[in-house]
């Protein structure tokens, strides 16, 4: 009998393949001679992992280490290996746990609780066994059981986080990869083979260590570990809040919710939050030679509340605070910098009239009366409505915009006139211990919120620039982070199951054949971990009211 054949179109050329190919074998050829390998392909417009099998003529589109999409499946597929190689150097009686905390830099954080000593010794070890493996080529396997059975085996092997996680998803399977021996759940998927994941390296910071991967931009290239001490640490203070409320993870937020200990959740987090703004203003306070508060952060870090909550609390103090956006300083729209796509570039920092932002910072630093612009975003120019200020003794600028941290924009000031905040949204939940939560994920659903209600932007279209809007963080933000006089993170520990109501409807709005389609159906399948949660009790002054409406500041 004549084995059946599919046509498969791949970078513009149509070949036949047996039915039941595995898309793996079918990309080998496209990848000759390319630098960087297939880690997933789009199969017909479905996202497909290389093991499966070909089953209808198809157009294939490969996705590398430099999609967003393969870049995750790196990164994932190697905690992977790097949790196997534990478990293989260490016995697994002394092993408590090993947890997954967050991002730091290009790598992953992680801890070992238990009777392990985490040493170079060890680390040394467990990258020689991971170093044996990638050269192996082992298939890492896939398998869907049902979510009873997989929960009775989590609770077996004493994974109560996953348990207790798939105790509140509708799902009824669950995907389960094994290599080798060893198994585990990870949401979302993997690479073909351990032979994908040749790049990585480990260092030991802090109580854990850090699993160093390339960036997207060098695929090839591991870059050397630079700790960041000022925001891991709000990361892992954020984490120890958690903790203390006996929520790490989204089935412990999930079961929180449903014995309706919610309204205690969200009156600890708002309260955490204002506490630690009563004592950044009580820093700023005791430094009478401070003019300027600088706030910056990346979009949807919640800069402009935290601004006015900032404000409230200097006025506590006996200042006089004024909240203003340096967003008015941007040069008229005709003058805007352009980026390499021709597109109107409002993230440069020549999209600000520095010179202008220093003349007024100057006047009023000797003791003059200033009128301060205001940007028409209608019309793209600045306009002039008679708003004056001049800086008394207890007077104050609270000044918030992307660029407030870099020097070149406020460099005629005196550096001591200055005080520093930078602000992010820091997820401090996991999905699991070994599933994190992206901090950008969390910043994109309440982007797509608030773009929904507040400007009448579809989701769609909010998805389709946000790699747009990361490209200008990692050059115009991120490199400046460190240089803050201190550092607050905006995320609150239960806003995921807030903004999930508010996220899902407008997510379904993305028509199925559209490019941002597949982001949306990742999104959606994110949020289905959450049980929701109305906003009836989140507090006025609260950030997260930034996104969601009804807050009791301009926003």
């Amino acid at each position: 009998m004549e084995q059946k054949t599919y046509q498969v179109t791949i970078g513009g050329t149509v070949k036949s393949y047996p039915k039941g190919t595995p898309f793996g074998e079918i990309v080998k050829e496209y990848d000759r001679g390319r630098d960087l390998p297939t880690l997933l392909v789009f199969a017909n417009g479905f996202l497909r992992e290389l093991h499966k099998p070909l089953l209808e003529d198809c157009i294939l589109k490969p996705l590398s280490f430099k999609d967003s999409i393969g870049y995750e499946s790196y990164r994932r597929s190697m905690t992977l290996l790097v949790l196997k190689a534990i478990y293989h150097v260490e016995d697994s009686r002394n092993i408590e746990k090993v947890v997954l905390h967050f991002s730091v830099g290009s790598g992953f954080y992680f801890t070992i609780k238990g009777n392990v000593i985490l040493n170079e010794d060890f680390l040394s070890k467990v990258k020689a066994y991971m170093r044996e493996l990638v050269s192996q080529e082992i298939p890492i396997e896939k398998r869907n059981i049902s979510t009873v059975n997989a929960r009775e085996s989590f609770a077996e092997h004493g994974m109560y986080d996953k348990e207790k996680l798939f105790r509140y998803r509708r799902s009824s399977g669950v995907n389960i990869y094994t290599l080798e021996d060893f198994e585990d759940y990870f949401y979302g998927f993997m690479v073909w083979n351990t032979g994908y994941l040749k790049y990585f390296d480990l260092c030991l910071y802090d109580e854990g260590f850090v699993l160093q991967m390339p960036g997207r931009d060098n695929p090839t290239v591991i870059p050397k570990f630079k700790a960041s001490p000022k925001i891991f640490m709000v990361q892992k203070e954020s984490e120890h809040w958690g903790e203390k409320l006996g929520v790490d993870t989204v089935g412990d937020l999930d079961e929180s919710i449903s014995k309706g200990n919610v309204k205690e959740i969200i009156l600890i987090s708002e309260a955490l939050q204002e506490a630690r703004i009563s004592k950044i203003a009580d820093q700023i306070a005791k430094k009478r030679h401070v003019k300027f508060v600088m706030i910056a952060g990346p979009t949807s870090s919640g800069k402009t509340t935290f601004s006015h909550r900032l404000s409230i609390q200097l006025s506590v103090h006996g200042l006089k605070p004024h909240p203003i956006s340096m967003d008015d300083f941007y040069v008229n729209r005709v003058d805007t910098p352009k980026d390499k796509n021709g597109e109107l570039d409002f993230e440069s920092i020549d999209a600000i009239d520095i010179p202008l932002f220093n003349k007024k910072m100057q006047a009023l630093l000797d003791g003059e009366k200033v009128e301060m612009p205001v940007f028409n975003f209608v019309s793209g120019e600045r306009e002039y409505h008679g708003n004056y200020i001049a800086l008394g003794e207890d007077d104050i600028l609270v000044l918030e915009g992307i660029h407030g941290l870099n020097d070149k924009v406020s460099h005629m000031l005196p550096a001591d006139s200055k005080f520093k905040i930078y602000i992010s949204a820091l997820t401090q939940l996991n999905v699991d211990e070994h599933n994190r939560i992206s901090t950008t994920d969390g910043r994109l659903i309440r982007r797509i919120v608030r773009d929904n209600r507040t400007r009448g932007i579809s989701a769609q279209k909010t998805i389709a620039m946000w790699n747009s809007v990361k490209r200008g963080e990692l050059q115009n933000i991120f490199p400046y982070q460190e240089e803050a006089d201190v550092m607050f993170n905006s995320a609150l520990l239960y806003e995921l199951a807030v903004l999930k109501l508010y996220a899902e409807p407008v997510l379904f709005q993305i028509p199925e054949d559209s490019p941002e389609y597949m982001e949306a159906k990742r999104l959606l399948k994110f949020l289905d971990y959450f049980v929701g949660v109305p906003s009836e009790d989140i507090p006025q002054n609260s950030i997260l009211r930034e996104f969601v409406g009804n807050s009791c500041f301009d926003v």
